[in-house]
């Protein structure tokens, strides 16, 4: 019999599901990222005790996967002083004429849309290691961002 004609089971068809994908480097966190970690590792636990179907499980067991990870190789980040840029830092700066403020963070945390940019986002890695009153290059112009003041971020203990 041909090839074309064998049925083959549904199985086969089917896309592989891959492990997601871990961002490269240390894993980073402030106190507020690690707890969030760990709400969504118990969120995903109960998730799995609760689904009902083998896919719907595989799935979620995908995720928890990932998320332990996490937080196994979560390293909390010192909590910074007022006079360095650094992981943890709300930084208040001035670029192309305008002032804007951005909370550094770790990956798991970060959400740009609430400014809270990622360390080894481009914007990050050009801040971290500044004080106020530094102007430091970004995106190949010399001294495009002047650095205005930095601190702690106020709920990142929270």
């Amino acid at each position: 019999m041909s090839v074309a004609f064998r049925r083959e089971s549904d199985e086969e068809h089917k896309e592989p599901r891959f492990e997601l994908p871990i961002p490269s480097g240390p894993n980073l966190v402030t106190a507020r990222g690690l707890a969030l970690i760990g709400a969504r590792v118990v969120e995903l636990e109960a998730a799995v005790a609760a689904a009902l179907g083998d896919e719907a499980r595989e799935v979620l067991r995908r995720d928890l996967r990932y998320w332990h990870t996490r937080q196994t190789t979560a390293e909390l980040a010192p909590v910074p002083g007022d006079g360095l840029v650094a992981i943890g830092s709300r930084v208040r700066f001035r670029l192309n004429g305008r002032e804007r403020r951005i909370d550094i963070v770790g990956h798991d945390e970060a959400e740009p849309a609430a400014d809270r940019i990622a360390f080894q986002a481009p914007l990050a890695a050009a801040l971290i290691g500044a004080e106020p009153g530094e102007r430091v290059d970004f995106n190949g112009r010399d001294e495009a961002i002047e650095v205005i003041a930095t601190g702690a971020i106020p709920d990142a203990a929270a």
